[in-house]
């Protein structure tokens, strides 16, 4: 549930209001002036509040909801109950999220811990870093020489901030992150925990030990880039490690050096992208995808969650499976193990019934 002591609401908004955000039409009279306090889910809302509804899953919570007014689908406006105002759109979601980020902007990014509004009390500025003005420290961040930061930046707590590092403006690096080696456009969250620039693992291996191999790259990380707790984005050995402009990373990915990744990718929990692979604009990656070294991902491909990435995808492909293949392929395979241990199982029935020891 909403929590106002954590996420405090900045505004109300009317029902004509988001009508027009979800370029809905409101049903002849209902009253458009009518103020929705709050979003909720379909199960708990109440006589001022605002859901959603967009997947078939949640078709019983739509019928018995108490909302003022669901953001709809086409495809489940007819299941609204008659008691709630249906606003019909094909992006119910999107339009939600852009409700949710009007009502509670500060759930938008990390905030300060301590409501920093400059350098805090226990930072430490090398006298050769340049801040812009704007910029805000929490205690115990730790900027490096050479380091430049943006205005409107916030730097969490307990934060690293390297030698020579370049971070952007209006970005918000929250708690406990460390950056080195790396150039950071503008508007980038990296979330507590976020590890950025350290050597990536390489070694020249042998029967006399393995010898490291130096890694003299740096990170770029384009502009409107989010990062999730405890991602890790090593610099490249000898060229850099790149993630594009408007790529949504999420928590615990694994991004090695030399990696390329394109613009407006989203890539989920518990990946891992060995080093030298580059992934195209607006691939998506399911959860615990592994994806091998030195492959390429097509523009706009899609892997299945838990899947193995083996060799290059060509572009807008959806693949599934371990080694990925095509979606179909995979899905016949699965068909057919299923059939085969089918009839194993009614041989081995059979076998019993006719006497045979079990």
């Amino acid at each position: 549930m909403t929590d106002t002591s954590f996420f405090p609401q900045a505004r109300t908004l009317t029902l004509r209001q988001v009508a027009e955000m979800a370029r809905a039409t409101l049903p002849d009279g209902i009253d458009g002036e009518l103020l929705l306090r709050g979003v909720a889910p379909l199960e708990n809302a109440g006589p001022t509040d605002l859901a959603y509804m967009d997947n078939a899953a949640y078709g019983s919570a739509l019928a018995a909801t108490g909302a003022a007014a669901v953001l709809v689908t086409p495809r489940f406006a007819s299941k609204v109950p008659a008691g709630s105002v249906a606003l019909v759109t094909p992006q119910a979601y999107r339009v939600f999220a852009g409700v949710m980020a009007l009502m509670f902007p500060s759930a938008m990014r990390p905030e300060s811990a301590f409501a920093s509004t400059g350098i805090s009390p226990g930072c430490f500025v090398h006298p050769s870093a340049r801040l812009e003005h704007g910029v805000r420290l929490d205690p115990g961040a730790v900027v490096g020489p050479g380091a430049e930061i943006g205005s409107g930046t916030l730097v969490g707590a307990q934060t690293v901030i390297g030698a020579n590092v370049k971070i952007g403006r209006d970005c918000t690096i929250a708690a406990q992150v460390t950056i080195s080696h790396a150039y950071i456009g503008n508007r980038v969250i990296l979330h507590p925990g976020v590890r950025i620039g350290q050597d990536g693992f390489g070694f020249a291996m042998g029967p006399q030990g393995h010898l490291k191999v130096p890694q003299v790259g740096r990170v770029i990380i384009q502009d409107d880039v989010e990062i999730g707790s405890n991602t890790t984005v090593d610099r490249g050995a000898s060229r850099d490690t790149v993630i594009g402009e408007g790529t949504k990373i999420d928590n615990l990915v694994q991004i090695a050096h030399n990696v390329v990744i394109g613009r407006h990718c989203v890539i989920v929990a518990q990946v891992g992208i060995a080093g030298s692979t580059t992934i195209e604009d607006f691939v998506a990656l399911g959860g615990q995808v592994a994806v091998k070294g030195h492959v390429r991902i097509g523009m706009g491909a899609q892997i299945a969650a838990t899947s193995g990435v083996n060799g290059d995808v060509p572009a807008g492909a959806r693949w599934g499976g371990v080694p990925a293949r095509p979606m179909r392929e995979w899905f016949r395979e699965i068909h057919a193990l299923k059939k085969l241990a089918s009839h194993e199982d009614s041989s081995n029935s059979a076998s019993k019934s006719d006497g045979e020891p079990s």
